[in-house]
């Protein structure tokens, strides 16, 4: 009889041992899920951050530079909204205000910089100017007018926070970035038909 009970007092206490054991796991389990969710939430552990190069940009450069990025992202705001029109009105104000930057303020080294992207940059605001009712074309000159305004706002910055957006699957699957001023995705190349498509790789200040 006294082995009957001291086996069913050892019965008992291995299932308390056990059940306390897997209570603990659960536990364990349910925060690191807790601490996964927190982490993808705040999204920011895998964003590098970049600082504009140029500290000593002259005022009006600095106006101009902000103007030609506020209608890139008129452009990109359109292309996401699959507006064609928008996209060529924000393009056609970008273009003007190239027209009227004024270099005699830059230095050397801004000048260079400036002048390397000018004439690309120009020339696929053109392009997305005179193509209203092609989409598909303006959305090819936005992939490169998107690599021209990138090095001008490294150079030069944005006077706001941009983030450096890709789409792995845009230029046919080769992939192409653009810059964003909210930290989400709404894709400039397939618009309502892949808008969520793409990550942010990159904060510029």
């Amino acid at each position: 009889m006294k082995n009957l009970i001291f086996g069913l007092m050892a019965i008992a206490a291995f299932t308390f041992a056990a059940c306390n054991s897997n209570s603990e796991k659960e536990a364990d389990n349910h925060q690191s899920m807790e601490n996964a969710e927190h982490q993808t939430a705040d999204g920011n552990a895998n964003i590098k951050e970049i600082k504009a190069s140029f500290t000593d940009v002259d005022p009006k450069v600095a106006s101009s530079i902000k103007q030609i990025i506020d209608h890139y992202i008129h452009v990109k705001t359109a292309l996401s909204n699959d507006d064609d029109k928008e996209a060529a009105s924000g393009s056609e104000a970008m273009a003007a205000v190239m027209g009227q930057l004024d270099k005699s303020a830059l230095t050397a080294e801004q000048a260079a910089l400036y002048n390397q992207n000018e004439a690309d940059l120009k020339e696929h605001a053109e392009h997305i100017a005179e193509n209203v009712g092609n989409i598909k074309h303006q959305r090819e000159h936005f992939v490169m007018m998107s690599e021209d305004i990138y090095a001008l706002v490294k150079g030069f910055g944005a006077g706001r926070t941009l983030y450096n957006a890709h789409c792995p699957m845009a230029s046919d699957n080769e992939g192409a970035m653009w810059l964003t001023e909210a930290n989400e995705i709404r894709n400039p190349y397939f618009g309502s038909k892949m808008l969520k498509c793409g990550s942010v790789k990159e904060v510029i200040n």
